[in-house]
């Protein structure tokens, strides 16, 4: 006799079902994360509903994945339609929702060609092959010895190539031999970068904003500069734009608001609307046509599941609205905030409904506000043990946002 699993057995009168999915993840699962103590069974807009019922704002919406906040109608609409036709065929035939997707999400970020795949840190992978691939076929470069310029506190994902080039020690330490190609520079600083350049760089790989790193906004000019600096020395410039992209900041893309354009975007998260893994390389003909038939691929990359949940998304965001969702509502979210400066808050960084909260020294710390936010019915999450990061999803009402910044000051009061 097998004994039941928790979801399936009612929870006695006044007891909690937590404590137990609690065990259960802790007896079974990696220890790889460190989440708060609530389990969370329902979501819809910016609420989710935890085993015992108890309801919480979502302010951190899966880093940006959730833009479109929980189980948007139009986009669960396109992928129930989808998942009664088909949901994988792999790459090695064509399907209806492929060629679709490509162009309209090309057309949406100004670019000519897409390399579909499924996580971030896959994108950015595919983006540093396509860049070695062009600099040994276009550049010259000679054989396996290209290199890749990136920023200081980077975050581009966790697999062995990448975290080659983080400057984070937990995420590097005991993972190596790590990769060769790539030449760390302070993030902000244009001048090592131009001083890293050499006859053999390929790109200039860098975040718009750097989320982990606290939601750090580079200095006026920064981007403009390394686009020049690119166009000069014959680099392409990636934009990773997983995490600031699609209306995160208030524009489609955050180069957007320095007037700049990447060679190759890395786009991820929101791209799959909160419901699968969905992502993307987009960028000119002329770097990602290097890549012929066979030396990249993914089975799941580019599903027809995906790509009717990704069209749905192109859709939302051709609107302008959510767009402009972040740009008004992350003012009145930076304006609250800012008060708080001088009040346990050291500052405030960001753009659009994309902040990093400071906490002020000798204060708690990120983790103890998280704990204390969700003990009040707001989920949200540290990240550099002093920063809070805030991303509600852009479908947020301002009464909402308010309900949120006033559980943030009552915290950084307790």
């Amino acid at each position: 006799m097998t004994s039941a699993s928790p979801e399936t057995l009612p929870a006695a009168a006044g007891t909690s079902r937590t404590p137990e999915f609690l065990r259960l993840d802790d007896d079974y699962s990696a220890h790889n994360y460190h989440p708060l103590p609530v389990v969370i069974a329902e979501a819809d807009g910016a609420w989710m509903t935890d085993v015992d019922g108890r309801r919480y704002l979502d302010f951190l919406a899966g880093y940006s994945a959730l833009n479109f906040g929980h189980r948007h109608p139009d986009l669960v609409a396109a992928a129930t339609e989808q998942l009664g036709r088909v949901t994988l065929t792999s790459r090695a035939f064509h399907h209806d929702q492929f060629g679709p997707f490509c162009r309209e999400l090309a057309e949406l970020t100004g670019t000519e060609q897409v390399l579909l795949m499924n996580s971030g840190a896959e994108a950015v992978e595919s983006a540093i092959k396509i860049a070695r691939k062009w600099a040994y076929q276009v550049k010259g470069v000679p054989a396996d010895q290209a290199e890749i310029i990136v920023a200081g506190s980077n975050f581009h994902g966790r697999t062995t190539t990448i975290v080659s080039f983080s400057t984070d020690s937990t995420a590097r330490a005991g993972f190596g031999p790590f990769t060769p190609g790539f030449t760390v520079t302070p993030y902000g600083d244009a001048d090592a970068v131009e001083g890293a350049i050499t006859d053999r760089t390929a790109a200039v790989l860098v975040e718009p904003l750097q989320g982990e790193a606290g939601v750090v906004v580079p200095p006026t000019g920064y981007l403009r500069r390394l686009r020049e600096l690119c166009d000069d020395r014959n680099v392409l410039l990636i934009a990773d734009e997983i995490q600031s992209g699609l209306a995160r900041t208030g524009e489609l893309l955050a180069c957007d608001h320095d007037g700049v354009r990447a060679d190759l975007y890395t786009l991820g998260k929101a791209l799959g609307g909160g419901l699968l893994p969905v992502s993307a390389v987009v960028g000119s003909r002329a770097v990602l046509g290097v890549l012929r038939p066979g030396e990249h691929g993914s089975t799941f990359g580019g599903n027809p599941l995906a790509c009717a949940v990704g069209r749905a998304v192109v859709r939302l965001l051709a609107t302008g609205e959510h767009q402009r969702r972040s740009r008004e509502l992350g003012a009145h979210l930076h304006a609250r905030l800012g008060e708080l400066v001088g009040h346990g808050v050291a500052e405030v960084r960001g753009r659009g409904l994309w902040a990093g909260v400071e906490i002020s020294p000798g204060g708690p710390s990120g983790r103890q506000i998280s704990e204390r936010l969700a003990e009040n019915g707001v989920l949200c999450k540290e990240t550099q043990d002093t920063t809070l990061r805030i991303a509600p999803p852009l479908t947020i009402t301002r009464d909402e946002l308010d309900q949120g910044i006033d559980a943030i000051a009552q915290a950084l009061r307790r």
